[in-house]
C-alpha cells in the first residue's frame, strides 16, 4: 500500500498534496521495501517502526535502493558486538566514499561558488572529476596513503571539496576548519591529529573586508611537525603566497606535472574505514576529535538527502556553512544524490543584506539551508525575499544550529514562500547528521520538527529512563545507527566516548538535547540539556525564553543563564537574561518590564528573569551558536578554557563582575 497524506491535518501549517507524496522518493522507497521484504506500510509511522525494528532490512534495502557503488557489500549488515558502543556495520563491504560522490558525470554543474560579491566560480561534473584525479595523483606522489590525516584551513570553496574528495579517494582521513580561527584554535584541533598535508587559503573575504591568512599560516606550519606539505590555494590573490612557509607549494604547482591524468584510483576500503575527523565546539576545553566512518557518512546522508529531503539528480542544494561546521560535510555528500552544490563563503549579510537571496535567485536553488539565527535576524531586519526576489524554485527550507521557534515558521511562510516545506533538523557533529528532521510526506506543524528520521530509534526519556509523551525530557536513541562515531582520537580505552553518550543511561545514546515529543509525532527542542535552567528545581529550556525575547523589537540577540543564587544556597539558581539591543537604544525600566511581561504572559512566572542586563555583544561559536555555558562560567568567576573556539571571544569580558548580578 503506498504512503498517503495523513488523515488529520487540521491546523497544520502546510500539508503535502497527494501527488507530492506519491511522487516523492520516500514513497518510492516505501513501495520498494514493501515488495522486497513482504511488508505493509500504511503510513510513515509504520515505515519508521520497521526501519528501527529491522535494522538489517532497512539499511541493506537503503544501500540497494540508492545503488551504492562498492566492490562488494557482504552478507552481514550489523555486527552488534557486546554493546551499542561496539557495533560494526557491513563488515564484509569494500567501497570508496569519493567514488560514490563522483559517480555522476557530464557537463552539468557540480559546484557553483560565490565568495560574497568578489569571487564566482563554476565547475562541471567532468571538471570536478578531473580536478580530483590530478590532485589525488599528486598527493599519492607526495606519499599520502590510507589512514594518514589531511587537514584543511580553508573557506567553503571548490578547492576544499576537491581536496576532501582526493583525500577520500586514497583512504586518508580529512579534517577541516575555517580560516577565521586564530593559530591556537587551529593547533588545538590539528595538533591532536598530526596531519601529513595541510591545505590552506591565502585569505578570505568577510562583510566586504579582505583578511590575509599567510602570517597565521606561517605560525601554524612551524609548529605542526608532521606536516610535510602545505598546499596554498590562492583565493584573495595575495602576492608570494608560499613565501616563508615551511614546505609550501601552490595548488597549481602541486598538480602541474599531472595535467594529463584523467582517471582516479579509488581505494576499496571497509565500510568502517575512517573518513572524517570533526571537532566538538571546544568552548569548555580542548575540542574532542570525533572520528566518523566512510560508509556510515555515505548511507546516512543518502537517506537524509534522498528520502527526507527529496534531493535528486538536478537538485541545487545550498547550505550556509563554514568548513568548521558539520553541515559542510553534510552538504558535500549531496553530490552522491546527483545534486549540484551551491557553495558560499563570507557574511550572509554582505552588501545590502540580500546576497544569499541574490544567489538563490540567480542559481535557482531547490534546497535552501541556513540557521534559525539567520532567519531570526532576517525577521529583525524586516527582510522579505518574497517581495524582492523570485523564491519559487525552493522546495525545501532547512534550518538547524538552534531551535526554530514557532514565530520563525510564521516568518518563513510570510516572507519567504507560503508553501515551502520547512525542514527544521536536529542532530549534530556527534552523528554527522540528524536524529529528527524533515519529511516530504508529512505535514509541517508550526514550531515542530516533523518527525524522527528513518533508521533512528529516537525517544524521549525522563530522568528515570522512562519514555514520556507530551513532557520535556532527554533525547535518546535506543538502537545502533551507522554514524555513531567510530571512536574519539587519542581515546584508546573509549572512556571519553562512553562518557559523552552512554554514561547517563546504560547502553543507550543520550544526545544532550532537552526536548518534547508532540501529539503529532513531531519534536520541539528546548535547548541543550547542559544549558537548561533549574530555578526552584523546575527545568526550563533556554529556547522557551528566547522565543519570547525574540519578539521584542528592540532586542537584536539574547543569552540566558542560571546564576547560582543566593550565594549561601548554591544549589539554587536565578534566571539572568543578557540582551544586545539595536544601535542607540539603552535598557531602561520600561523595556525591562515589557520583556518580563512578554515572558510571564506566554510562559510561566518561573521563566521570568530575575535580572535583565544589557551587553554590547553575545559570545558565540564559529557556527553562530550562543555559548551559554561559557557565559555562565565567566559570571561565576571561572576560567573559560578555550576562547579560541569562539568567533568573538572579547565579548566574554562584558560578563565579568557585573554590578547588576551582585545583589
Amino acid at each position: 500500500m503506498p504512503l498517503t497524506v495523513p488523515r488529520d491535518c487540521v491546523g497544520a501549517a502546510t500539508v503535502p498534496t497527494a501527488t507530492q507524496v506519491a511522487e516523492s522518493t520516500m514513497a518510492r522507497f516505501a513501495a520498494g521495501m514493501e515488495a522486497r521484504f513482504d511488508r505493509r506500510f500504511d503510513d510513515y509511522d509504520s515505515l519508521h517502526r520497521w526501519s528501527v525494528q529491522h535494522l538489517d532490512e532497512f539499511w541493506s534495502g537503503l544501500w540497494d535502493f540508492c545503488d551504492v557503488v562498492a566492490r562488494q557489500k557482504g552478507d552481514v549488515v550489523l555486527d552488534q558486538g557486546a554493546s551499542m558502543e561496539e557495533v560494526r556495520w557491513f563488515p564484509g563491504a569494500r567501497l570508496n566514499f569519493a567514488e560514490n560522490l563522483l559517480r555522476y558525470r557530464g557537463d552539468s554543474d557540480a559546484l557553483v561558488f560565490w565568495g560574497e560579491d568578489r569571487v564566482k566560480r563554476r565547475m562541471s561534473r567532468d571538471g570536478l572529476f578531473t580536478a580530483v584525479a590530478r590532485l589525488a595523483a599528486a598527493m599519492r606522489e607526495r606519499g599520502v596513503k590510507a589512514g594518514d590525516r589531511v587537514a584543511a584551513f580553508m573557506p567553503n570553496s571548490p578547492d576544499t571539496v576537491v581536496a576532501m574528495l582526493a583525500t577520500a579517494s586514497i583512504g586518508a582521513i580529512f579534517s577541516s576548519a575555517s580560516p577565521d580561527f586564530g593559530p591556537q584554535g587551529i593547533l588545538d584541533r590539528f595538533g591532536q591529529i598530526e596531519p601529513v598535508m595541510l591545505f590552506a587559503t591565502d585569505g578570505y573575504y568577510y562583510n566586504g573586508k579582505t583578511h590575509d591568512c599567510l602570517e597565521k599560516l606561517r605560525q601554524i606550519a612551524d609548529v605542526l611537525p608532521t606536516v610535510h606539505t602545505v598546499v596554498v590555494c590562492p583565493y584573495i590573490d595575495a602576492p608570494n603566497p608560499t613565501g616563508g612557509i615551511r614546505g609550501a607549494v601552490t595548488l597549481d604547482e602541486l598538480t602541474a606535472q599531472f595535467a594529463s591524468v584523467t582517471d582516479i584510483r579509488f581505494e576499496p576500503l571497509p565500510f568502517d574505514h575512517p573518513l572524517y575527523i570533526v571537532f566538538s565546539s571546544g568552548t569548555t576545553g580542548v575540542p574532542k576529535c570525533i572520528v566518523h566512518r566512510a560508509g556510515g557518512a555515505l548511507l546516512l546522508h543518502l537517506k537524509e538527502h534522498r528520502l527526507h529531503g527529496n534531493v535528486r539528480e538536478g537538485s541545487r542544494l545550498f547550505y550556509f556553512a563554514t568548513c568548521s561546521w558539520v553541515m559542510w560535510n553534510w552538504l558535500a555528500s549531496g553530490l552522491a544524490s546527483g545534486a549540484a552544490l551551491m557553495l558560499y563563503d563570507g557574511s550572509p549579510f554582505a552588501g545590502d543584506n540580500m546576497i544569499l537571496f541574490d544567489y538563490l535567485q540567480a542559481e535557482r536553488f531547490t534546497h535552501f539551508g541556513t540557521s534559525a539565527k539567520f532567519l531570526e535576524a532576517c525577521a529583525k531586519f524586516d527582510l522579505a525575499p518574497i517581495r524582492t526576489h523570485d523564491t519559487g524554485s525552493v522546495e525545501v527550507l532547512y534550518s538547524t544550529g538552534s531551535p526554530l521557534v514557532a514565530e520563525g515558521y510564521d516568518y518563513v511562510y510570510r516572507a519567504f514562500k507560503p508553501d515551502v516545506q520547512i525542514a527544521s533538523i536536529s542532530g549534530g557533529t556527534d552523528l554527522l547528521g540528524a536524529f529528527v528532521g524533515g519529511n516530504p510526506v508529512l505535514p509541517v506543524w508550526r514550531g515542530e520538527i516533523q518527525c524522527k528520521q528513518l533508521g533512528m530509534a529516537v525517544d524521549v526519556f525522563d530522568e528515570h529512563a522512562r519514555p514520556v509523551r507530551g513532557e520535556k525530557g532527554e533525547l535518546v536513541c535506543t538502537a545502533p545507527f551507522p554514524t555513531q562515531p567510530l571512536y574519539f582520537w587519542n581515546d584508546p580505552e573509549g572512556r571519553k566516548y562512553h562518557e559523552a553518550y552512554f554514561a547517563r543511561f546504560d547502553g543507550i545514546w543520550c544526545h544532550g538535547d532537552f526536548c518534547e515529543l508532540t501529539e503529532h509525532g513531531g519534536y520541539v527542542i528546548y535547548g541543550r540539556s547542559d544549558a537548561t535552567l533549574n530555578p526552584g528545581g523546575v527545568r526550563i529550556g533556554t529556547a522557551e525564553i528566547y522565543r519570547q525575547v525574540d519578539q521584542i523589537d528592540e532586542v537584536v540577540e539574547a543569552a540566558v543563564i542560571g546564576q547560582n543564587w543566593p550565594p549561601e544556597k548554591p544549589t539554587d539558581v536565578r534566571v539572568v537574561l543578557f540582551v544586545r539591543l539595536r544601535d542607540g537604544i539603552a535598557l531602561d525600566d520600561a523595556l525591562i518590564d515589557r520583556i518580563k511581561h512578554q515572558i510571564r504572559v506566554n510562559t510561566t512566572s518561573r521563566h521570568v528573569p530575575a535580572r535583565v542586563v544589557q551587553v554590547a555583544d553575545i559570545p558565540r561559536t564559529k557556527s553562530g551558536k550562543i555559548v551559554e555555558l561559557a557565559i555562565r562560567q565567566v559570571v561565576h568567576g571561572e576560567t573559560v578554557k578555550n576562547t579560541g573556539a569562539l568567533a568573538n571571544p572579547d565579548a566574554l569580558m562584558q560578563f565579568t563582575q557585573r554590578v547588576e548580578l551582585q545583589s
